[in-house]
């Protein structure tokens, strides 16, 4: 017997029972990132390994351990890309759609890094991301942070993440402040793990990220970068903090809070959430300056975020408001009935936009079809047997409520449909 094949480790199939989720949240992020005027950009998932060097940092993790990277025929060298943001900087110059311009773009698809795959945490992983890029203002800052909130709002899981922010200050200043807490940390080397000791001559910053519990005491203690922002830094951030509190948006300042990419500047933030276990970031970002410039093009104000669409899925799962996958279930009782069926759910797709019909085939006992239609999670079943077809009435029962069922005429069908 040939042995089966398994997918690659951390690398997921998502299936029919799952992809319907994954639909509602798409369509909802389609729908919230285009009421605000983002446009889609789709890059290649393979971009030269350089891209991600330039941009993301050679001292970063994601660069140092977790990229897939391999030489081409042609010995170069290239890398399933990690994160969104580079590939879209890189289209943005290569196309001329930056400079001297304000663009907002939006993309969604799969990313790749080399780490040890856990609940939310995958080898291949899906993200949203939006971009924005010609502006440099915090109001843009508020709009983009605010038009996440809207994304979580409009999938039911408000409640569910909590905003939290910090500045990371310009370049300059961010050197002080390095200089400072490379000694602080310097000071008490024998408490740092051996992430924290890599770190500390990478880049040390990321030390203050840190989930070891040990580390807890030692970082609330480490000199806070808030108290070493240029003034240019620390009037963007409290004007933002002011446009969020008249918007209505509450959020908590978190002092270590770091990005795991060197392209940040100024506003960074996360949405992050308690129902997750360890994997607590929903969605994450800031603002990234001198990215563009950095990449080869002329300096260009940007910021953007990514959402991570695994982690949204497992959010959604444990709400009870998740959507259904299948609105009507149609059952039918022998051959005449199954005839008139095809008619009759023909002319409910073409009248309902949007509906979801299955009617049944394979024939069986109308107990079997209720089976059936239970299990795939229909909203309602529809039957049409021998004294339905006679009478020309369609009975529908509700499966997922306890309303009593109803028959109905059948030319009332489109309008009963349409109500419910």
């Amino acid at each position: 017997m040939v042995a089966p094949i398994q997918a690659i480790r951390g690398m997921n199939d998502i299936l029919p029972q799952d992809t319907f989720l994954w639909q509602f949240i798409e369509n909802n992020l389609r729908d919230v990132l285009q009421s605000y005027g983002y446009q889609e950009i789709r890059t290649p998932v393979l971009e030269k390994t350089e891209l991600f060097k330039r941009s993301i940092g050679e001292a970063t993790d994601i660069v140092e351990k977790e990229m897939y990277t391999f030489l081409d025929r042609s010995n170069e060298s290239l890398t399933l890309r990690p994160e969104g943001t580079a590939g879209t900087v890189r289209a943005g110059i290569e196309h001329g759609l930056l400079y001297n311009q304000i663009q907002r773009l939006w993309y969604l698809g799969e990313n790749f890094r080399y780490e040890r795959p856990q609940k939310g945490r995958y080898r291949q992983f899906f993200q949203c991301g939006a971009e924005v890029f010609g502006l440099q203002g915090p109001d843009i800052d508020a709009e983009l942070i605010l038009m996440a909130g809207k994304i979580f709002e409009k999938l039911g899981l408000k409640s569910a993440v909590t905003l939290q922010l910090n500045s990371l200050g310009s370049i300059e200043s961010r050197k002080t402040y390095r200089h400072e807490l490379v000694n602080y940390f310097t000071d008490h080397k024998n408490e740092l793990d051996e992430d924290s000791l890599r770190r500390l001559t990478t880049n040390p910053l990321r030390i203050l990220d840190s989930k070891n519990p040990s580390l807890k005491h030692l970082i609330e203690n480490a000199p806070k970068l808030m108290d070493h922002l240029d003034p240019e830094s620390a009037d963007h951030f409290d004007k933002l903090q002011n446009y969020l509190t008249l918007a209505g948006l509450d959020f908590t300042l978190n002092p270590c809070l770091v990005r795991g990419l060197d392209y940040y500047t100024k506003t960074v933030f996360e949405w992050v959430t308690t129902e997750l276990g360890a994997q607590g970031t929903v969605c994450a970002g800031g603002r990234y300056d001198g990215l563009v410039e950095q990449l080869g093009g002329k300096p260009t104000p940007a910021l953007g975020f990514a959402l991570g669409m695994e982690r949204t899925v497992l959010l959604l799962q444990q709400k009870s408001h998740a959507p259904h996958l299948l609105d009507i279930y149609f059952m039918t009782d022998g051959e005449p009935a199954f005839q008139k069926g095809l008619e009759l759910t023909a002319k409910l797709r073409d009248q309902v936009p949007g509906l979801n019909v299955i009617q049944h085939c394979g024939g069986g006992a109308l107990k079997n079809q209720f089976k059936k239609a239970d299990k795939i999670g229909a909203r309602f079943g529809m039957i049409l047997g021998e004294q339905e077809l006679k009478d020309r009435t369609i009975t529908i029962k509700p499966l997922r409520e306890s309303t009593p069922q109803v028959t109905i005429p059948e030319d009332q069908l489109i309008d009963w449909v349409k109500s419910h």
